[in-house]
């Protein structure tokens, strides 16, 4: 029978030729987590506690799946995201580190007393955690409806009061679904369609392609839109702010300027890439 110290030999046995030792490290901490409700701690104190029947077959069941490649995030439901816990599935795009960054950013612009939209929303980890941390007056939109299903789960859950809005941004009656505010934030699609070819398969067979790609000749599509959206809902003053392709900052740069925005900044995350955006409304 497996023990508690054999979880991390058994995801070697399985694993080890597939993923490195620090996503195994990750993985046992996943499993502890959620099978045991174990932490780091929890799981050296009760190293020689024997594994129940129930709690092997689920072990198993979850191996089975990262073989697929399946994330362990969608194997268990759940993400962490600045602190707190967000529902997901195959309809959003799993929440990243570097969005985080993102959201550290806008909260630290001090949004309090603001109104914010958030532009295809996933489910809602940017424009939740800003709710749940000021007193901003968020909106959130997305074309998926399965998507807003889960910023809504997520949303109420994390007991947030957003206003949801489900419409296509590159419709022509976009607008009329809008209203003004003080702030725009976006994670846009803008990963390039040739990118496909060098993706891990956990993201290309599991994550929503909706929400991931752009073709290779329309790179910027999606901010184009949405910075002509910008141009007419920020306010006078109003702030718009991008996550962004790691080698596109330059021409996000341009693109800003050349639709009337200034103060125009461009930041890195923390692997030192081009990742972040943001510029002022003054028109």
């Amino acid at each position: 029978m497996l023990k508690v110290k054999d979880i991390r030999r058994y995801l070697n046995e399985h694993l080890g030729e597939q993923y490195p030792s620090s996503e195994l490290r990750s993985f046992q901490n996943w499993i502890l987590e959620f099978l045991l409700d174990y932490s780091t701690a929890d799981a050296l104190m009760n190293a020689e506690k024997t594994l129940q029947e129930e709690t092997i077959n689920e072990l198993e069941r979850v191996v089975q799946l990262l073989v697929k490649s399946k994330p362990i995030q969608q194997i268990f439901g759940h993400a962490w995201f600045y602190g707190c816990k967000f529902s997901v599935n195959e309809h959003v795009l799993i929440p990243r580190p570097e969005t985080e960054e993102l959201v550290d950013w806008i909260l630290k612009d001090d949004p309090n007393n603001k109104s914010l939209l958030d532009i295809g929303t996933g489910s809602g980890c940017i424009s939740i955690s800003i709710a749940m941390n000021s007193s901003v007056n968020v909106s959130s939109l997305d074309i998926s409806e399965n998507a807003l299903l889960m910023a809504k789960e997520n949303a109420k859950t994390l007991k947030t009061k957003i206003h949801f809005i489900h419409t296509d941004i590159m419709s022509d009656g976009v607008l009329n679904h809008l209203s003004q505010y003080d702030i725009i934030v976006s994670n846009p699609p803008y990963v390039l369609e040739s990118d496909k070819q060098v993706m891990a398969d956990n993201v290309i067979k599991y994550e929503p392609h909706l929400a991931l790609f752009v073709p290779n000749e329309n790179a910027l599509k999606f901010y184009l839109k949405i910075t002509d959206i910008a141009c007419k809902t920020l306010k006078p003053g109003g702030i718009l702010y991008f996550e962004i392709h790691e080698l596109k900052g330059k021409e996000m740069v341009e693109l800003l300027k050349n639709k009337g925005f200034t103060q125009i900044e461009l930041k890195q995350d923390m692997q030192g890439k081009d990742r972040m955006i943001k510029a002022l409304w003054n028109v």
